[in-house]
């Protein structure tokens, strides 16, 4: 499955004068918790200019002024159009180095005081008689300069603090100037490069989506034999397999905004935050309409409440109970269509699936075969492959991966190439990236014993063995001791197609190959060891569900012995409860049961190596000298 990354988020909006966004402050709640913060720091610049300011230098009465005048503490006066200001010092380098050096043992501190201007001749021949010395001071661009210190640079130094809390407190998913706007990533209409031809391996998922794109191309046939296109559509699906990807070719294809936000993100820890979310990302919507609103991962709001009786989250509640009242409150030919995606549906409430809301479910499931080399081939365009690359070969070894999976694939074949000193990715790059997304990454430093290494080579021949010699298995692709992630060694089979149902002795056979790495390891060294625990428990889970699950028991046949349970309303409950309905008698019949089928394939794979022991010493004697064997080295050593 292949995603465009040239989708654009809409980057409208007025900015701060010092860079970056300013929060989105929609309708009059939000505008008047604005105003009241300007208010405040009007306010409170005022008072720093008043109370603080003033107190630097305290204006006196003129009389009083001239006062220390004629009592000689005052020896230099400065004057200006606004105030006259006098020193007690004469010398102004004086002062002035006094001010610096602080240094009041040896020179007198200059005292400053200030009064209001009221020059006349008088009064400077009062200054002349008392043997003052005064100096007249231009203060042109005065005020100007006041008014940038005094208002100017405050309030830009108050704008970049609240720019950095917003944004940390944004951060932290809180933001109480924004708690309960949506945070819904909008794209604007014509933005979306995603088509439906980025999207591959669910066609028929597509098919279904198609309606919703006509309708939003082209409502008006729909309106004229009075039809409605269904108000929501829920993408259900593993995760991974594109239904994100399908939701926005939709948009794409249509040509509309698009709408996408997290089920998480309408949550938060405040009650009724949810609620308003859903609320103002409808009423944005509408007013934007034709357009698709997209839930990730409904499930976190959508859960069922019948489980909830007597406790739960009110807040999800209430943000659950708000998206059914707005999905109920629009028109369905208003152009508005809501796609949530979920790879839960089993716990989703009721009424949010019931007719008039998500009227269809569409599946999208993992890709089959052509679904796979589809997808291989749209994330291979602008990787350079090797002409000897045959993707079809890589669809079938990557049985039961989903689009993201193979995305992944095909990145990682990429860096093995560029790891190598390579130019292009080879049909071994894409086989070493399976195995290791499979196994995990190679160890060829770990060192083991020689006797380990032994035990290692013939476990892993037991399960090939095994597995060539079962009717209607995968045949074996490669058998390697080299260690992978927590395994040893591994053998890998390459399914010859998809499989979608199993027979009961296909499921037997699975148990006999999981088995035959610890028959094996007994036949060489006459003892169990560790290494076949992931095996047992396979084969154990396998077991369990022929009888619990399969009804594949001969004491309850076509009975299904899984555990679930009613809840208070009658309803099966959503969600397992993990209570079994079965008698204490029953459950004992289920572990003897599981224990004999173990049993009896044990002793029948046993019986198949004993036969072929030839051929298992040759299979392990040939990884112990090359460790690795692919399938036509493999299938050579079974004939010899």
């Amino acid at each position: 499955m292949s995603e465009n990354s040239g989708d654009k988020k809409d980057s409208g909006g007025p900015m701060f004068p010092f860079g970056g966004k300013m929060p989105d402050f929609k309708g009059f709640g939000n505008w008047k918790y604005l105003l009241i913060y300007l208010v405040i720091l009007i306010v409170g610049i005022t008072l720093f200019n008043y109370v603080f300011l003033s107190r630097l230098n305290p204006v006196i009465d003129f009389s009083e002024f001239k006062a220390l005048v004629s009592s000689g503490e005052i020896k230099r006066v400065e004057l200006t159009e606004t105030y006259v200001t006098g020193y007690s010092n004469p010398n102004r380098r004086e002062s002035v180095r006094n001010s610096i050096t602080r240094s009041y043992d040896t020179i007198q501190q200059d005292r400053v005081y200030r009064t209001v201007s009221l020059i006349t001749e008088d009064f400077l021949k009062f200054l002349d008689e008392n043997n003052v010395a005064y100096t007249a001071i231009s203060r042109e661009g005065g005020a100007f300069l006041n008014f940038i210190f005094s208002w100017v640079l405050p309030i830009a130094f108050f704008i970049l603090i609240w720019r950095f809390v917003i944004k940390r407190i944004g951060n932290m998913g809180s933001n109480v100037l924004s708690v309960g706007q949506n945070r819904a990533v909008i794209v604007a209409e014509g933005d979306i490069t995603t088509r439906f031809n980025d999207v591959a391996g669910v066609d028929e998922a597509k098919e279904e989506l198609v309606e919703v794109v006509d309708f939003l191309k082209s409502p008006d046939k729909y309106k004229e034999i009075g039809g409605k296109i269904p108000k929501g559509v829920l993408l259900v699906g593993p995760p991974g397999t594109g239904k994100t990807l399908l939701a926005r070719a939709v948009a794409g294809e249509a040509g509309v905004a698009f709408f996408r936000m997290s089920g998480a993100d309408f949550v938060e820890m405040f009650v009724g935050v949810g609620a308003a979310r859903v609320r103002d990302l409808f009423k944005q919507a509408r007013n934007k309409a034709p357009c698709i609103i997209f839930i990730d991962e409904l499930d976190a709001i959508g859960k069922s409440r019948i489980n909830n009786i007597g406790g739960g989250n009110d807040e999800r509640e209430q943000t659950l109970n708000q998206l059914l009242v707005e999905m109920d409150g629009f028109d369905g030919t208003s152009g508005l269509i809501i796609l949530a995606a979920t790879n839960r549906p089993d716990v989703l409430d009721p009424a949010l699936l019931r007719p008039g809301r998500f009227d269809r479910q569409v599946l999208v499931d993992r890709p089959d075969l052509k679904g796979r080399e589809a997808i291989l081939q749209i994330h291979s365009k602008p990787v350079r492959l090797d002409p000897s690359v045959d993707l079809e070969i890589v669809a079938r070894v990557t049985s039961g991966f989903s689009g993201a999976d193979l995305a992944n694939v095909v990145n990682e074949a990429a860096l093995l190439a560029v790891r190598a000193g390579r130019k292009i990715v080879t049909q071994h790059d894409f086989d070493e990236a399976i195995e290791k997304i499979i196994a995990g990454l190679q160890k060829k430093t770990r060192v083991q014993k020689p006797e380990d290494r032994k035990c290692t080579a013939y476990h892993e021949a037991g399960h090939a063995i095994i597995a060539a010699f079962t009717p209607n298995a995968d045949p074996v692709q490669k058998i390697s001791i080299i260690p992978r992630g927590l395994a040893l060694g591994y053998m890998l089979q390459l399914p010859i197609e998809d499989r979608y149902k199993i027979r009961k002795s296909d499921l037997l056979g699975q148990i006999d190959i999981l088995l035959g790495g610890r028959i094996a390891e007994e036949m060489v060294s006459g003892e169990y060891s560790t290494g076949a625990s992931n095996d047992i428990t396979r084969a154990t889970d396998i077991a369990r569900k022929m009888i619990t699950d399969y009804g594949m028991s001969d004491r309850f046949k076509n009975v299904a012995l899984t555990t679930r349970g009613m809840s208070m309303t009658g309803q099966e409950q959503r969600e397992p409860s993990f209570q079994r309905e079965y008698a204490e008698s029953t459950q004992q019949y289920i572990d003897e049961e599981v224990a004999r089928i173990i049993e009896t394939e044990f002793d029948k794979s046993k019986k198949i190596l004993e036969e072929k022991r030839n051929i298992l010493d040759n299979v392990a004697l040939a990884l112990l000298e090359k460790e690795t064997l692919d399938e036509k080295e493999f299938k050579a050593l079974l004939i010899s």
